[in-house]
């Protein structure tokens, strides 16, 4: 009779017991849930490239004669010196190294470098190729190229003596020609001077080969070209080419330039152009393998 008198209480207790587990597994799991299902935190992706590449070993050889001609006629211990190049001393080869390369012959002197640099970005909310966008605009901006006109701003153009507005042309630049310069003729090269010499572009450079931006070259590109030691009391006429681009995060910047012996002489545009622009081609594409 006292087991029956007890058996009640305990099916009591037993009861409360399996309500108590059994609502606290419901709210665990209903705050498990709403975690899950809650707003997650964006983490911007990681650039495509990791590594640079060697840069001295960048450059072929067979491009390095072509780009220093002067080497060709050097002795064979003095070729291969020149074309091993010298590395650039950087703190973080992860992130950025170069190589440069000279050569000098009785006609001229070339000097070719190149840097790559691997942006990365420390921002979760900011990719490394957004990042390396940044830099890359920095860098077109810090460069020669003339200033686009702005459509709204042709209404603002005074008007010609025939009516029509003055427009600017957004492939020329709008920097004045400096005091002194060769005013160009109708082939964008001066007067009475040879092929390659200094126009009415700041830059020195002839109509259509201006610093400007290149299409199909990683994913952006520009081309800077800038002609030095042509004012008066000047030695020898200096041409440096520039060629930078940018594929996914890394930036590479290319830099080729030459000096003739002679101070009549001046260093041909389209042919260091040319040259960049076919050593930029080849860099873009071993980083694309």
């Amino acid at each position: 009779m006292q087991r029956k008198a007890y058996a009640p209480g305990l099916a009591a207790l037993l009861a409360t017991l399996v309500a108590g587990c059994t609502a606290g597994t419901s709210t665990e799991g209903s705050a498990m849930d709403s975690k899950a299902g809650g707003p997650k935190s964006s983490v911007a992706p990681p650039g495509k490239y990791r590594t640079l590449l060697e840069p001295c070993g960048s450059v072929e050889p067979s491009a390095l004669k072509n780009l220093l001609p002067g080497a060709a006629e050097l002795p064979e211990e003095q070729q291969q010196r020149i074309f091993r190049g010298t590395a650039v001393v950087t703190y973080d080869t992860d992130r950025r190294v170069g190589c440069g390369w000279k050569a000098d012959s009785p006609d001229a002197s070339h000097a070719l470098s190149v840097d790559f640099e691997r942006v990365v970005s420390y921002d979760a909310a900011v990719s490394d190729d957004d990042r390396a966008q940044e830099v890359f605009a920095k860098k077109q901006a810090a460069a020669s190229l003339p200033v686009p006109v702005d459509p709204r701003d042709e209404k603002d153009q005074k008007p010609t003596p025939g009516g029509s507005p003055q427009l600017q042309s957004p492939s020329k630049s709008t920097v004045p020609t400096p005091t002194g310069a060769p005013t160009p003729t109708g082939s964008g090269t001066s007067a009475g001077t040879p092929s390659g010499s200094p126009s009415g572009s700041p830059s020195g450079t002839p109509e259509g080969l201006e610093p400007r931006v290149l299409d199909g070259l990683g994913d952006a590109a520009f081309i800077d070209d800038v002609l030095t030691g042509a004012g008066a009391g000047s030695t020898a006429h200096r041409r440096t080419v520039s060629v930078v681009f940018r594929t996914s995060n890394v930036i590479v910047t290319i830099v080729y330039g030459a000096q003739p012996a002679r101070t009549t002489e001046v260093p041909d545009s389209k042919e260091l152009q040319d040259k960049a622009q076919s050593l930029a081609d080849k860099l873009a594409e071993e980083f694309s393998n």
